[in-house]
């Protein structure tokens, strides 16, 4: 059996405590991911991040 995943947790919030919110909130996050509105943010998000790494790799060419 594999181990646990020991948590960083420096916040000063109980484990339990961010545990429970999570779960309380985690539905909605999925459901947003799921819908349409969310699915079109996802996309941009991505093109946002592909594009910042395809100008990180172009910046550093020219440099060397």
């Amino acid at each position: 059996m594999g181990r646990k995943k020991k948590l960083i947790n420096n916040s000063g919030i109980p484990q339990h405590e961010i545990e429970h919110i999570a779960r309380c909130i985690l539905p909605d996050i999925i459901a947003y991911y799921e819908s349409e509105e969310g699915q079109r943010e996802f996309r941009e998000w991505l093109a946002q991040r592909e594009a910042g790494q395809t100008e990180g790799k172009n910046g550093e060419k020219a440099t060397r």
